[in-house]
């Protein structure tokens, strides 16, 4: 078969193709190495290569027999760590520390229980922070629609992979947009799930106080929903669980979804920045193909994205946390961390949380029920979905987002902006996608972010399947490509 062909068909395809005994996982495996070897000194994607590992793996007698048998992946370097690999989130110190995890966690064991195959782990920016993925400790991840611009972040390395036809799925994990921004910045489909779809196991209850999701990036919205079964599901501990489907996520996209009533909303929340003319034009020739499918599209958005208390109780959350990161980081290690092993921006967070009481942080979160409540309302009031743009701005070029020593907080309130239309749904826990809908004239991807009330994946992936029916968008190929 040819290996362009293969590189672009999605996993379930793959995994047919070993169902029916067309090709061996071996075969697959080989040839998802080849392009990683050919593509990666370009697009530094794959940090921690597992090769030796994965072919084991693809030859032995006990792969699992799951509807994924057989097929490449690669995970994040951020959370869904993995038996004996390196684990580093971007930081120099565990990198040079060659810092390794003991055990899977829950969603590492059932994406290999699924059949899936570790090629690896990709590069993140340090400890998830930024919009984009330029650690100092590994380099920047460069998108393959142009090797100059960000992939996004903080799933940047597993985007690029996937979009370039390394692998046809890798994890990815979202606090702030991080599976959706990068989607967006290489063309492809970022599923952000519901609080509690998915566990942080064994060793977090959950993760930021509830802002981040685990999740994938992929091509097709029909592995987008099969990776969510695999991975769907409280595991022993959880904390708190979102509430069952009715049916196999995959189910929801067989047939178009009713008649909705979709909100439109094109200027960023609280008007913190403006949305770049690329990034309105995305979100209304979506509105206007919505309507061509018969649904109902109407200017309107949850009053509650327009109040500026947001921005600050988002910033608490992220400031105590990771201050909380540092100080489990400093046991593991047995260093203390200093302003030298962390880059400015997550330096200066971790020191504004440690001047954060206790009651500041309930305050937070009482604050943030709250602000789930107001925001599900307009749901509640007879809207199905939210469309915006999922970015304000086009893919900026690699640097855009550099902490200055003198001052880091610019590039926070910088990565504000640039994620203002995605990271309110983190603080609601709500399920958001962003889908591959439109390019701009330069041929950068501009993708289209839809919201649905708290546990209505079923309903974003079932419109997502009718936009991509209608739209062909997984014809486009970027310039840097298998």
């Amino acid at each position: 078969m040819n290996d362009d062909h293969l590189a672009f068909l999605d996993a379930t395809a793959q995994a047919d193709l070993v169902r029916r005994r067309e090709i061996r996982p071996a075969e697959l495996v080989e040839a998802s190495i080849a392009r990683i070897e050919r593509l990666n000194p370009t697009l530094n994607a794959v940090i921690h290569p597992l090769f030796e590992k994965a072919r084991a793996q693809a030859s032995a007698a006990d792969l699992p027999d799951g509807p994924f048998r057989g097929v490449p992946f690669l995970m994040k370097d951020m959370f869904g760590y993995t038996a004996g690999d390196p684990y580093h989130m971007g930081l120099r110190l565990l990198r040079d520390r060659n810092f390794v995890t003991p055990h899977d966690t829950y969603l590492a064991a059932k994406l290999r229980a699924s059949g899936l195959i570790f090629l690896g782990r990709t590069n993140t920016p340090e400890l998830g922070t930024l919009p984009t993925t330029e650690p100092d400790a590994y380099g920047p991840s460069r998108n393959p629609w142009d090797i100059g611009r960000t992939t996004g972040g903080s799933s940047g390395g597993s985007a690029a992979a996937v979009a370039s036809g390394m692998v046809a799925a890798a994890h990815a994990n979202d606090g702030g947009g991080s599976i959706r921004i990068p989607a967006s910045a290489c063309g492809l489909v970022g599923l952000k799930p519901s609080r509690g779809r998915t566990s942080f196991g064994p060793d977090v209850g959950e993760a930021f106080g509830g802002l981040v999701a685990e999740g994938v990036v992929s091509r097709s919205v029909r592995d987008t929903a099969a990776l969510l079964d695999v991975i769907a599901g409280p595991m022993p501990g959880d904390p708190y669980t979102a509430p069952p489907p009715p049916e196999p996520f995959l189910a929801a996209i067989a047939t178009d979804p009713r008649r909705l009533r979709i909100g439109v909303l094109t200027t960023s929340p609280c008007g913190i920045c403006a949305t770049d003319p690329d990034c309105v034009a995305a979100a209304e020739a979506t509105a206007r193909l919505l309507e061509s499918l018969g649904h109902d599209v109407a200017i309107s958005h949850p009053a509650a994205l327009d109040e500026p208390e947001m921005w600050q109780h988002f910033t608490v959350m992220y400031a105590t946390h990771h201050a909380r990161l540092h100080d489990l980081l400093a046991v593991l290690t047995d260093v203390r961390l200093g302003p030298s092993d962390v880059d400015a921006i997550n330096w200066t967070l971790a020191e504004m949380g440690r001047t954060l009481s206790a009651a500041q942080y309930i305050f937070t979160l009482d604050w943030l029920h709250g602000y789930g409540r107001r925001m599900a309302s307009w749901w509640r009031d007879g809207f199905d979905l939210l469309l915006t743009p999922t970015l304000t701005e086009p893919p900026p070029a690699l640097g855009t987002f550099a902490p200055a020593p003198e001052d880091p907080t610019a590039a926070g309130f910088r990565a504000q902006q640039f994620a203002s239309f995605t990271l309110p749904f983190n603080m609601t826990g709500q399920p958001a996608i962003s889908l591959p809908l439109h390019w701009n004239a330069d041929g950068l991807p501009i993708g289209v972010q839809l919201v649905a009330a708290y546990g209505r994946e079923d309903l974003l992936l079932s419109i997502a399947a009718e936009l991509e029916r209608a739209s062909g968008w997984a014809e486009r190929r970027p310039r840097m490509r298998a």
